[in-house]
């Protein structure tokens, strides 16, 4: 990355060329003196323009990056001005803008007030504690806060000394694996047949397995068409068995007692006409 980031910056500055020409008297202190200038001019602008592509276009952004009115973020070396510890000096620009120098102490106080009078908060045991952690912060703050915050000066500097180190020494190995990995490649370009060999060795493999498949699919599907077939027909045998048994059953049940009689009645009669035809 830095390495396209170098040769990038490399490309966009172009070093001066300067070819000896003769002149006499005024002509070469005047020309010496534009010369002079010409560098002393280019020199600031070669440097701009190094930094530029450095710092302010780094390879992962887009030339489309509208980086006047949308800046990248950067992280302050010294924290926001406070008052009282934690309520950040913001706020009270903000209402001197709009209320003056008492707006927010009165809106503070206020709000004090109101959550007391409503009884949102309750004074309890504890209610006294606020005063003093307060006062023991602020005590704090006075006596120890210049040390700590040197402390913790050095701590920060010394954690940035650690991480340009490591970055650095990351950049040293990624340089080393390039190199690797480009004599790597030149020593495997001898195997791009026996890579070709196993490609085809590999297709002619799937395509067995392929053609074995398939033949295993054409027999399940054969063998599950055939079972549907026979199902279909032991139900359509089952369904009419069915059937002829539920009408003659209804009918059986439609007869009742006194046509029976009737019928039976009918039948001896036809019977006995029958014998005297006879």
């Amino acid at each position: 990355m830095f390495s396209r980031l170098a040769f990038n910056c490399a490309k966009q500055v172009r070093p001066l060329v300067v070819a000896p020409v003769r002149h006499s008297g005024t002509e070469a202190a005047a020309s010496s003196s534009q010369l002079m200038t010409k560098v002393a001019v280019a020199a600031p602008a070669a440097s701009r323009q190094l930094s530029a592509a450095a710092g302010d276009r780094p390879p992962w952004e887009g030339p489309e990056r509208d980086l006047v009115n949308f800046p990248r973020p950067q992280m302050p070396e010294e924290p926001g001005k406070v008052r009282y510890l934690f309520v950040p000096e913001e706020w009270f620009d903000f209402f001197y803008k709009k209320t003056g120098v008492t707006g927010p102490y009165v809106l503070g106080f206020g709000l004090f007030n109101y959550v007391m009078s409503k009884e949102i908060w309750l004074i309890e045991h504890e209610y006294y504690y606020v005063y003093a952690m307060a006062a023991i912060f602020y005590l704090g703050n006075k006596k120890f806060g210049k040390e700590i915050a040197t402390f913790l000066d050095k701590e920060i500097e010394a954690d940035d000394h650690h991480f340009e180190k490591d970055r650095l020494d990351k950049i040293a190995n990624f340089n080393k694996s390039i190199e690797d990995e480009k004599t790597l490649q030149w020593q495997k370009e001898a195997d791009k047949l026996i890579i070709e060999a196993k490609r085809e060795n590999l297709a002619l493999q799937q395509e067995a397995i392929f053609r074995e498949r398939a033949m295993f699919a054409y027999q399940e599907i054969k063998r599950r068409l055939d079972y549907q077939s026979q199902k279909q027909l032991m139900e359509r045998r089952i369904a009419q068995k069915h059937m002829v048994e539920w009408i003659v059953a209804h009918v059986l049940k439609a007869i009742t007692p006194q046509q029976e009689a009737h019928t039976l009645k009918k039948c001896l009669v036809d019977l006995q006409a029958m014998s005297a035809k006879a």
